[in-house]
């Protein structure tokens, strides 16, 4: 039998805390700046709700994110490291933010001061619940006893077949973001054009598409997951979205007529990804043959 292990991973995962809770996990928490104000990213919301964290956006306050730092990441190895504990971080995508970077460094340094430990690091190139549904997996596989080699090599051979299907209500996010111009942003919304967007091979965001009307860009997210879906992969999916449960239960019931998935994860997008996607947002995660 090989040491026990913790997976570690950030809050961008976006997980419900009960669940976190439920599967060990040891989430380092990104932080948010509201309003002036600075809050860290706790999968619970202890220091600023979700609801109230969209309040603030829909006012127009100014919203700005930052990453987990190294000295953080360190001492929280550290600690698992003392206490007789493998490490293995699974983080958030390094094509959007340094957190796994930091992660990594973090890990560098404390595989020279023990170097008979086990301290690995899986840059997961994913984002909210999809870097979720990634760690979700690997821990049911560490609760089926699978060692931590075989946890890493999992997310490291499946992490490209992770799909996330992603639709926006308010363009503007995408605008001061640099993800869309100012005149697509004027024109699309005039014509309520909403656009169909995924995470790709290397962790950035990308639009692909688009539909005409909020229904229409939801019906998209299924046609993409119809298309690619995994066949006995996805007993479990992911659903989140921006303060808008109606439309995610429309979709998780679409996605349950037309694929036949039942079982679905609903939760919310957390500040640090919601500060760059707005309110309304809808994401949709699932197993695909390729993202």
């Amino acid at each position: 039998m090989g040491k026990e292990y913790v997976i570690m991973t950030d809050s961008s995962c976006d997980l419900p805390q009960e669940l976190a809770d439920q599967l060990g996990l040891e989430v380092l928490p990104l932080e948010v700046m509201a309003d002036g104000k600075n809050y860290r990213n706790w999968l619970d919301g202890r220091e600023i709700g979700f609801k109230e964290f969209y309040n603030l956006a829909r006012e127009g306050k100014e919203l700005k994110t930052s990453a987990v730092n190294t000295a953080t990441f360190e001492e929280k190895m550290e600690k698992l490291l003392e206490e007789g504990k493998d490490v293995l971080y699974l983080g958030f995508s390094s094509g959007l933010s340094t957190t796994y970077n930091s992660g990594e460094s973090a890990a560098r340094e404390l595989r020279e001061k023990y170097p008979d430990r086990k301290i690995y690091t899986v840059d997961t190139l994913a984002a909210s619940l999809g870097q979720g549904m990634i760690i979700y997996y690997a821990a049911k596989k560490k609760e089926a006893g699978a060692t931590i080699e075989e946890v890493r090599d999992f997310v490291e051979g499946e992490k490209l077949h992770m799909c996330h299907w992603f639709t926006v209500d308010d363009l503007n996010y995408l605008k001061r973001g640099g993800r869309i111009s100012a005149a697509t942003a004027a024109i699309g919304t005039m014509l309520s054009i909403k656009p169909v967007m995924h995470m790709d091979n290397e962790g950035h965001l990308a639009a692909v598409g688009k539909a005409r009307g909020r229904k229409a860009s939801l019906k998209a997210l299924v046609d993409s997951m119809e298309a690619t879906m995994l066949p006995g992969r996805n007993e479990t999916i992911f659903i989140c979205h921006g303060d808008c449960i109606e439309d995610a239960e429309y979709l998780a019931n679409l996605v349950r007529e037309r694929t036949g998935v039942q079982d679905i994860v609903i939760n919310y997008v957390g500040p640090v990804i919601g500060a760059h996607s707005g309110p309304g947002t809808i994401a949709l995660f699932f197993w695909g043959s390729e993202r």
